[in-house]
């Protein structure tokens, strides 16, 4: 009997289910956006029902499009916008707040009095983050202390934190699961990722208490049973991983020196390595890329806060365009050689920099720059971003020589050829460039026993299209000496 599983991928600006078959295609899918919340410069939410409603509303259509009853499924598997923190009532499960997402940078001045306090080398050390608004665990204290009585009754074990995947878990098993695991653990700044737990000293520093937290599970694991009467039939939940730990697993990256790069609302870039932690000196994060039986595989990564963001502004905010696939056109017509810079520090700069208090800019206009150079600009600030964490990490040591590329932008083959040029670097593009989606569904068929290993999982990887760099090097660092010049401008 075919077997299928459902990846629940709940992202940033829309939730989305994929129906996948044991060998690994896409059998029918559903997706659906919704609103952000922008309460104050620099903050970011999302109402904690739309959450939920758009989960539950593409995981019944998926199921419907794929013509399978509910029961055919051998398995769920939740791969999440990770960093983003809800907080709820344990006996009514109504969320005290608005969920603050990642980009969120309202607790910008809480991180600075936790460095001048000296806290960062502890974080550090523990943790593989850096202490920036980015990370769950100031959200967590700033809804404690800006919500009524909040403290009070999570210090009695009322409330309960999750990340995304924790809610969604929460909610699918009718409140039995309060679980998460080590990949969504290890992105807020509370979890040890050497010893695999809470830390009280981390709980302590950033004055959040232990009987909030989940409890941590592997990626692949038995994180319960979803109620019958939501999706047609009991269903285990197998997996659980961030959205880019996902990506790296869908791209069957499980070798040390293996990279992959996500191009969704962010841009984000992991380099496995192994079972062993690597400390950055540039500024870049470690982290647990996936736990399985029990043993974590570790990751260096750099992220970018605005990446496809940027095109859906360039969309939404100033109508330069209609729809994001107009883009690649509008590049072809303007070209590489573009002296506009466009730097998406909306919600101020990721890695390797980490300054929240930088805002957008676009520079190098002239009378005669059209649409065409400012969209062109949107497409080139992503590939000019992922060279800032590629310089960072060749830097630390890393080194490699093909990076695999997913999401929603990589269908952009101008973005992709421009990416490879300005990073002279061979990019391979997969079949399936859902792959944070199919990761996660890897995770949770690894479980239900639909794949003995992970030997078997990579060999379902297939490449679509090699983009090999045909760039001249001058070209190259005259137009990324424009860049670095435009992110100092914005400092």
């Amino acid at each position: 009997m075919t077997r299928y599983l459902l990846a629940i991928d709940q992202g940033t600006t829309s939730s989305r289910a994929i129906v996948f078959s044991q060998a690994g295609h896409a059998v029918a899918s559903a997706q659906q956006e919704f609103t952000q919340h922008f309460p104050h410069d620099g903050w970011v939410e999302h109402d904690p029902e739309d959450i939920w409603t758009s989960t539950l509303d593409v995981c019944r259509d998926a199921i419907a499009n794929a013509k399978i009853d509910a029961s055919d499924i051998a398995g769920i598997g939740i791969t999440n916008q990770r960093e983003t923190t809800l907080v709820w009532d344990r006996e009514t499960g109504e969320v005290i707040y608005n969920a603050i997402v990642w980009q969120d940078r309202r607790t910008a001045d809480t991180c600075e009095r936790l460095r001048l306090d000296g806290f960062e080398e502890l974080v550090v050390q523990k943790t593989g983050l850096l202490i920036d608004p980015y990370f769950s665990a100031t959200k967590i204290s700033w809804i404690l202390d800006h919500v009524e009585g909040a403290r009070k009754r999570a210090e009695q074990g009322m409330l309960a934190f999750g990340t995304v995947d924790s809610y969604i878990l929460w909610k699918l098993t009718g409140g039995k699961s309060h679980k998460t695991d080590a990949t969504n653990a290890s992105r807020t700044s509370l979890f040890n990722i050497h010893t695999q737990q809470w830390d009280d000293e981390l709980l302590a520093a950033f004055n959040v208490p232990l009987t909030m937290l989940p409890e941590v599970l592997d990626s692949s694991d038995d994180f319960g049973v979803s109620d019958a009467e939501l999706l047609g039939a009991p269903i285990h939940i197998y997996g659980i991983a961030g959205d880019q730990q996902a990506a790296l697993v869908g791209q069957a990256c499980f070798q040390p020196g293996m990279a992959k790069s996500t191009y969704g609302t962010g841009c984000f870039l992991m380099l496995n390595t192994g079972d062993k932690t690597v400390r950055s000196e540039n500024r870049l994060l470690t982290t647990v890329a996936y736990r399985i039986d029990g043993k974590p595989t570790y990751a260096i990564e750099g992220s970018i806060f605005i990446a496809g963001a940027a095109i859906q502004w360039l969309r939404d905010g100033l109508k330069l365009i209609g729809c994001a696939s107009e883009a690649e056109a509008l590049a072809l017509e303007s070209g590489s050689d573009n002296p506009v810079y466009l730097v998406p520090a909306f919600t101020g700069l990721g890695a390797p920099y980490w300054d929240p208090h930088a805002r957008g800019a676009i520079h190098g206009l002239t009378r005669d720059t059209g649409i065409a150079d400012i969209v062109t600009a949107g497409l080139q600030s992503v590939c000019y971003q992922t060279k800032d964490l590629v310089r960072a990490m060749q830097n630390d040591g890393a080194c490699y020589k093909t990076l695999r590329v997913d999401g929603g932008m990589v269908v952009n083959n101008w973005l992709v050829q421009f990416l490879s040029d300005i990073l002279c670097v061979t990019v391979d593009r997969p079949k399936i460039t859902e792959t944070t989606a199919l990761g996660v569904a890897y995770l949770a068929g690894l479980k239900a026993g639909l794949y003995k290993d992970l030997n078997e999982i990579s060999a379902l990887w297939e490449c679509d299209q090699r983009f090999e760099p045909n760039m001249q090097p001058e070209k190259r660092e005259r137009l990324y000496s424009g860049w670095l010049d435009a992110v100092e401008r914005v400092r």
